[in-house]
């Protein structure tokens, strides 16, 4: 009997010290924060742009701290589909959505089946969470006449694709339903119709719930962010904080304290709201002291909108887009050259900065590589990791040959090198010339611009150079077949993807 007993403790200790290996193991890994504004051009953040009228003071601290990319991309130029590429690290033309972006009721576009980023750092260990703006579609409940029941449960949302917890948005805020949702359910006790708006606080018509104000949302999330470091960073495991804010897009709603601060116009004050939430996040990391053991990651989800008022600020001598032509919806650099910014402490260089073409479906590979998690051929088919770029003396190099943009309406381009091949007339977008107008007035199918002498993208020298087109289109088409960029399998897409529009 004693010999049993013995026996038993053993292997119980033997289980428990395995189970305190394990969880030593995982709060080694890195806290990730990850921070995405909406609609932020390049040039709004003053580390990027050094004639800048809007000064991020935060922002610039994290660069400060740690590495500024100065040619970092999103996979589109709009929302819903870099919102994609960013957690699954695949190109957002892949999947069933080949143009727009997702409204107000539209069914998930990512599959159960598919592996997130916050899927994969579970499976890790960690706490994962989403608060802010979801944008990538919802299983909202109908009755039997087929009417949405918001008092019902949401299925297909980020707690069923790898999210712990879940404090947001369904969408832009200018996009109804205005709901806050906590995991799978709306706060609201009530719900009622809200008018439509013009200008820059627009917003359209549709339900409201009896909690939500638009210019709330903002700080609340900010609060709701701080209060999750917080209670995270008493735990003994590491976290994943995916904090997609709502602003700067529309409805630009600057509060009282913010209003007027930028000396440049109610749009400048707004990135200023959002600079002081990047502030609030890393006060918390700092006052929580887990700042030594926390990456921190800033970026936009594409360039400015119009609706910043280009005009109000140029004047100003102000430049959103910075140098690079074009606004968010476009396929021009304007619209998917985004800031984007790391801090690591002790392992990223403190005010450094990378001048290499990258693209924001790298984050899943990156966060692999940290974690040494072999990915699936499935999952990650356009993710590099940046470890090379972010680790001096690493041992590997970075992947990425070539990257590939999209535009709203669907249009490509490419990017090797110095060169990148607009596939496409016009903008491909919203700015001049629009798909209809370069139609209209019979431009080239296609612009190759020299990245190198030509950042504004206004010299096509496709005529001059035939053969660097016809290289680059077929480098695309056979990105486009092979359903992955990087090495593997072949994969299929979940749509039929055409190249020229």
């Amino acid at each position: 009997m004693r010999r049993l007993f013995a026996l038993v403790l053993s292997f119980t200790l033997l289980f428990s010290f395995a189970g305190l290996c394990t969880l030593q193991a995982q709060s080694d890994n890195p806290n990730i924060i990850y921070v995405l504004a909406d609609d932020m051009g390049y040039g709004d953040a003053s580390c990027l742009n050094e004639r800048s009228k809007i000064h991020t003071t935060y922002i610039d601290q994290l660069a400060a701290g740690g590495m500024k990319f100065t040619d970092a991309h999103s996979s589109s130029s709009v929302c819903t589909p870099t919102r994609y590429g960013i957690l699954t690290g695949r190109y957002n033309w892949r999947s069933s959505l080949q143009s727009g972006v997702l409204w107000s009721y539209d069914t998930a576009l990512i599959p159960h089946s598919r592996l997130t980023v916050a899927g994969m750092l579970k499976e890790k260990g960690y706490h994962t969470a989403c608060i802010g703006k979801w944008h990538l579609g919802l299983g909202w409940a109908k009755d039997t006449a087929g009417k949405i029941d918001f008092k019902q449960p949401i299925a297909n949302g980020p707690v069923t694709l790898g999210f712990d917890y879940f404090y947001g948005i369904t969408a832009s805020l200018d996009i109804p339903p205005y709901f806050y949702i906590q995991n799978d359910r709306i706060t609201a006790t009530g719900i009622d119709t809200i008018a439509g708006t013009t200008g820059k606080g627009f917003w359209r018509e549709g339900p409201i719930g009896n909690d939500f104000r638009h210019i709330e949302v903002l700080p609340r999330m900010a609060q709701k962010a701080v209060a999750y470091i917080t209670e995270q960073s008493k735990q003994a495991t590491p976290f994943f904080l995916y904090l997609p804010l709502p602003a700067p897009h529309t409805p630009i709603l600057p509060t009282a304290v913010f209003q007027g601060k930028s000396k440049t116009n109610a749009y400048g004050d707004f990135v200023l709201m959002v600079d002081d939430v990047v502030g609030q996040v890393m006060e918390a990391v700092k006052k929580n002291g887990i700042e030594k053991n926390t990456i921190i990651i800033f970026a936009s989800d594409n360039g400015f909108a119009p609706m910043a008022g280009l005009k109000e600020l140029q004047d100003l001598g102000h430049e959103p887009g910075y140098v690079f032509r074009g606004t968010k919806a476009d396929i021009y650099d304007g619209g998917h050259r985004i800031p984007f910014i790391v801090r690591w402490p002790g392992k990223i260089q403190a005010g450094s900065t990378c001048n290499t073409t990258i693209c924001l479906t790298d984050f899943m590979a990156t966060c692999a590589a940290i974690l040494h998690f072999p990915l699936p051929e499935n999952a990650g088919e356009d993710s590099f990791s940046l470890l090379p770029l972010l680790i001096p003396g690493s041992k590997t190099n970075y992947g990425r040959h070539f990257t590939i943009h999209h535009s709203v309406f669907g249009s490509f381009s490419i990017r090797q090198g110095k060169w990148k091949l607009d596939i496409c007339p016009g903008s491909g977008g919203w700015s001049h010339p629009t798909p209809f107008e370069a139609r209209e007035q019979a431009l080239p199918s296609v612009q190759l611009y020299n990245m190198e002498k030509d950042i504004s993208e206004l010299h096509n020298e496709a005529k001059q150079r035939p053969e660097i087109v016809k290289k680059l289109l077929a480098l695309t088409q056979e990105c486009i077949n092979n359903g992955r960029s990087t090495e593997g399998v072949k994969q299929k897409n979940d749509a039929v993807v055409t190249l020229f529009k």
